[in-house]
């Protein structure tokens, strides 16, 4: 291939990569920031319609499930899904995995597991790294406007 070949398809090349990186971050927003969870909510008389609810904080747990103090966690993830319900969207992603590593950049963080907790407009206000109680980790929610 002569040189004048590699300059006509770099500018394309450049742009399929970059539109690839552009497709992961959206699919990144997406995954966060999707709420699943819905509650229903009375319009008119006998009818509901379903109307997603916002979750106060988001509880971003990166780690994986091959590391000791990451497994540790799980239980307490688990706790924050069934004391707090629908005011805390609680999402883990593994770091160590093809999928995952996308957020572990993405989040810059440098250990697992770290925390990130973000606010209801998705603004990081928070974040832990290491092992983190759940005593301690209640204290941070809470400072996110979540309610017992």
């Amino acid at each position: 291939m002569t040189s004048f070949e590699m300059r006509r398809r770099t500018p394309r090349v450049t742009g399929i990569a970059l539109a690839a990186v552009l497709v992961a971050f959206a699919s990144l927003a997406g995954l966060l920031f999707a709420d699943s969870n819905t509650t229903p909510t009375t319009v008119a008389a006998g009818t509901t319609s379903t109307k997603p609810s916002v979750p106060k904080v988001t509880f971003i747990e990166l780690g994986s499930v091959n590391c000791v103090p990451c497994k540790a966690m799980q239980p307490v993830m688990e706790e924050v899904r069934k004391k707090y319900g629908d005011q805390v969207n609680v999402v883990f992603h593994d770091v160590w995995t093809r999928a995952g590593e996308l957020y572990g950049r993405s989040f810059k963080i440098k250990v697992i597991p770290t925390q990130v907790f973000l606010d209801a407009k998705g603004k990081e206000y928070f974040r832990h790294e290491g092992f983190f109680p759940a005593e301690e980790l209640y204290k941070v929610l809470k400072i996110g406007g979540v309610k017992l």
